[in-house]
């Protein structure tokens, strides 16, 4: 209890240290979570939309597989992408292995699905002849879309929070696709594997209170945005 405690005390400090390179290392994570999330809400949300409002042929087999990506193990992402990324595989040719990069691609396929699921969710919690309702009264199919999205806005941005929270708290695939190079691409998580693993509990508790902190004021953010458009 007394290391958890040094922990948080130590926290501001190496946030505030010059040498410790901490401030650095919290303003990369943002950055290559923010950038991931960005792009799985870019695909996920028209995406989930998509296959809320249609049916066809394997919609409940795409479904599951969705519902499944959702709970995919990092790690085995991490691994799926180096092995396309790495000098001899299919896209070595990119180099991009060993990258933020790489990083943002591993956290942007385990966010998209998190993002879809919840995206669909929110969706067919709609009443199914709104979209009618909506083209009755005279909205076009861009109207209908946008008109659909705010009804649902409560959902998708659950679904941007659960996707954001997915990536910025895991450590396989960044350590696995990104190296955790120290002035490249080691971020929060990565670093207290590290600090970890050479016995610095102290260090390692204060950058967990680091990586709290920002999930939090994120997520926070996000939640006074939903709950005043809620009121």
């Amino acid at each position: 209890m007394s290391e958890l405690l040094d922990g948080m005390r130590q926290s501001w400090g190496l946030l505030a240290g010059s040498r410790s390179g901490v401030a650095v290392i919290a303003a990369r994570t943002v950055l290559i979570s923010g950038a991931a999330t960005i792009l799985a809400v870019l695909i996920g949300v028209p995406s989930g939309y998509a296959i809320a409002r249609t049916r066809f042929r394997g919609r409940t087999l795409v479904l599951g597989f969705i519902n499944t990506a959702m709970g995919m193990p990092p790690v085995v992402v991490g691994l799926v992408v180096w092995l396309l990324l790495v000098r001899s595989g299919p896209l070595g040719y990119l180099d991009l292995i060993y990258t933020r990069g790489a990083m943002v691609i591993a956290q942007f396929l385990i966010a998209t699905p998190i993002v879809v699921g919840f995206t669909v969710a929110s969706l067919q919690a709609l009443p199914p002849r709104l979209p009618d309702l909506l083209a009755v009264l005279g909205a076009g199919r861009l109207r209908t879309i946008w008109l659909l999205a705010r009804e649902a806005k409560l959902g998708l941005l659950v679904a941007v929070m659960a996707g954001f929270g997915g990536i910025i708290s895991e450590v396989g695939a960044s350590m696995t696709v990104g190296g955790n190079l120290e002035r490249s691409t080691r971020v929060l998580t990565t670093a207290i594997v590290t600090e970890t693993s050479r016995g610095e509990v102290e260090r390692a508790l204060a950058l967990g209170v680091l990586l709290l902190a920002l999930s939090f004021a994120v997520n926070l953010t996000l939640t006074v945005i939903q709950q005043r458009r809620r009121a």
